[in-house]
């Protein structure tokens, strides 16, 4: 073999899957042996073809990456969050991958957070956990707990140095320095805190990667001792823990696609049994929020978009109206402070904040300038406060952290990210470019809103090329976001565009209702119908426009590549689900059975199974034209198999082998890439040089 040539496939004996009379036959279903030294010599043999195909490009990759370097303040500081005596931030240093978690004590009299212009320590800090010296000897390093406890005196943290998201949980004690003995394997995210800083609550998981139990552990003790607290044995629901912000309870959250229950255990007595809010019915979605003498519910039962109620702290019963629902406002989540109650929302496809003062007064929501934007609440853990802190941000404005008083309303902006001059030496000026919000006509009629960001000036008339991105999965919403990175081919006179497709939660539950289940093919046909208005309305061109989509997302491409090939000059799938139904038809690899009530369940349904075979990508490829595929994935991803991809781009070269189909595996991370912020940068710039590459910018 050399690198000039396709990647040949060692020949095995291909496996048969049989599901409601149909015979399928897989031929490279081997590939799925991680272990198997053949499997690691192909997907080393892809690197190689991929490496030696795009080996021209590695002057721009390298060109892609330091204009990212040079553009990011690499030393810096994020706003410290104040919690009780103490404000907490995270930094970076210059030439360093990972961030540094401090804190520093409070000081007579201050009341605005302390800021460092060049990122430099804050005088008098403490480091609490750096992750550069975590991660030292590993290739790979993810921080998944980050848990001070209510006195301050310990840090529950977990770690992983593979990327299959398996954390070992420790206990420092902030005082000393010493992590103790204490150390827990094969944990999962989440973490609660008791009253008294003596009981630290924490998540594992079953062997299909069900986040299923919830553990007590008692600080100074062997995680041999301790006991499980909750075991969730429907194979559709998930566990997580986590203490309000009042630090009245421990919450465990237990939930399925549709439906969802809570229990509670007073913090104060973390050896009390769990007492339910409300049990379990299905289709009914809920989440709970304890605000001095209730609980705040926000629920969709008999609300589509979700209500607000309240019901007893003391005594769990019926649920009391707050806020009615409103078809077409989606409420999201409830923050609950002493005096006041802040809803996220969304309405007309854009995020937004609702204030309700406790005890009289008028709610209101928080206006915001821009027609196209994102905006949440960051970290507010202090529970008696009239002070909140947002996060704000669009297409071209850097992230932005703002104080805002809910008495006053003013709001105080307190970091912008900085963005530092480019290639040319000019600062950064938004209004160097220009966003959009266009709409697509789907085949049914919908209407699919599109988000756009390009250099003023970029012509209409086709000429110009671009990237047209999408997701619209598990009611996850595409808001517009600010990237570095993209600055780089916006600067090339290229368009990137965000195509809001139904399945996502844009525009409310029945926006994602639409695109689930034996709707599912809406998100793709959405997405088809967004790449053509781009080139209708003049934007650009098909042979000009390059798609891109990740996970979930990835199905996207790989099912738009074969419903519209001629759409697209390129596409770019990172950890694509693309062999949807095979992954749906095995209980037990990770996550399948949760995902049932997103996908349906083709193992006991037959119209479900016949759905899913005609849109999955990899049952699907055909010998047409296909656009040049990029598939980039990871080997110790859990939730999108690396042998999805590998599969996919080797039945691509069998059957329609005139194709330009190229896999890039990353053989030491997991579901989201690379770790590092520099490994990080240079990932984008080799997906990035390889578009501009297809779009004739490079």
């Amino acid at each position: 073999m050399t690198t000039e040539t396709p990647v040949p496939v060692a020949k095995r004996v291909p496996t048969e899957r049989i599901h409601h009379g149909d015979t399928v036959v897989d031929e490279y279903a081997w590939l799925a042996a991680k272990d198997d030294p053949e499997t690691i010599a192909h997907l080393t043999a892809e690197n190689a073809y991929t490496a030696a195909r795009t080996a021209h490009l590695e002057a721009l990759r390298a060109e892609l990456f330091e204009e990212t370097r040079r553009r990011t303040q690499e030393t810096d500081l994020s706003v410290p969050t104040r919690k009780d005596g103490y404000w907490y931030y995270t930094r970076t240093v210059e030439g360093q991958q990972y961030g540094v978690h401090c804190r520093r004590a409070v000081r007579d009299g201050e009341t605005a957070p302390p800021i460092s212009a060049d990122g430099a320590p804050l005088d008098g800090e403490e480091v609490l956990l750096d992750g550069n010296q975590l991660a030292e000897g590993h290739d790979f390093f993810s921080l998944g707990a980050f848990d001070v406890s209510p006195d301050g005196r310990w840090l529950a943290y977990s770690t992983d140095f593979a990327g299959d998201e398996r954390f070992t949980l420790r206990v420092k004690d902030l005082t000393t320095g010493e992590v103790l003995a204490d150390e827990v394997p094969n944990t999962f995210y989440g973490t609660a805190w008791s009253i008294d800083a003596s009981t630290l609550f924490y998540v594992t998981v079953d062997e299909a990667w069900r986040p299923n139990r919830v553990w007590r552990h008692t600080v100074g003790t062997a995680s041999g001792e301790d006991v499980v607290v909750h075991q969730e044995d429907d194979e559709r629901f998930w566990v997580g823990v986590e203490l309000t912000r009042s630090e009245r309870f421990v919450v465990i959250d237990i939930h399925s696609k549709i439906t969802s229950e809570v229990r509670v255990i007073p913090a104060a007595n973390s050896t009390g049994e769990p007492a339910i809010i409300a049990p379990r019915r299905q289709g009914v979605e809920y989440s709970v929020e304890h605000h001095g003498h209730r609980f705040l519910i926000l629920h969709n039962d008999g609300a589509e978009d979700f209500a607000l109620a309240f019901t007893s702290a003391d005594a769990p019963g019926d649920w009391t109206p707050l806020i009615e629902h409103t078809p077409g406002t989606r409420l999201e989540s409830v923050d609950a402070f002493e005096t006041h109650l802040v809803v996220s929302l969304r309405t007309n496809g854009l995020t937004g904040l609702r204030v309700l003062p406790v005890g009289g007064g008028d709610a209101y929501d928080i206006d915001f300038p821009e027609p196209i934007y994102s905006v949440g609440l960051d970290a507010n853990p202090e529970y008696r406060t009239s002070e909140v802190r947002l996060r704000y941000t669009s297409l071209v404005t850097p992230d932005s952290v703002y104080d805002y008083d809910l008495v006053t309303r003013q709001m105080v902006l307190r970091k912008q990210k900085p963005v530092r001059p480019g290639p040319d030496g000019r600062p950064y000026d938004p209004a160097d470019y220009e966003q959009h919000r266009d709409w697509a006509l789907a085949d049914d009629g919908t209407r699919v809103p599109i988000s756009l960001v390009c250099r003023k000036g970029t012509p209409r008339d086709g000429s110009a090329p671009a990237v047209i991105y999408g997701y619209g999965s598990y009611e996850a919403s595409m808001d517009p976001w600010f990237s570095i990175a993209r600055l780089s081919l916006l600067d090339r006179g290229v368009i990137f565009a965000v195509a809001h497709i139904r399945g996502g939660g844009e525009l409310g539950r029945r926006w994602y209702d639409q695109g689930k289940l034996l709707a599912k093919k809406n998100t793709f046909t959405d997405f088809v119908a967004s790449a053509r208005h781009l080139v209708k309305a003049g934007w650009t061109a098909s042979d000009r426009l390059v798609a891109r989509g990740a996970s979930a997302g990835g199905l996207l491409m790989g099912a738009v590549a074969n419903l519209a090939p001629d759409a697209f000059t390129g596409i770019v799938a990172q950890v694509p689900f693309v062999d949807a139904l095979t992954s749906i038809l095995d209980p037990s690899l990770p996550l399948t059975v949760t995902e049932w009530e997103e996908w349906g369940n083709p193992l006991d349904d037959p119209d479900v199974y016949a759905y899913m075979k005609s849109y999955t990508p990899y049952e699907n490829v055909a010998p047409v034209d296909y656009p040049a595929i990029l598939a980039v994935t990871s080997l110790n991803d859990t939730r999108v198999l690396y042998h999805e991809p590998a599969k996919w781009i080797a039945r691509l070269r069998a059957v329609a082998p005139q194709g330009d189909y190229l896999l890039k595996t990353e053989m030491g991370a997991g579901h989201g890439g690379p770790s590092g912020r520099y490994d990080a940068w240079r990932e984008e710039a080799f997906i990035n040089a390889w578009i501009l590459d297809r779009l004739g910018r490079a």
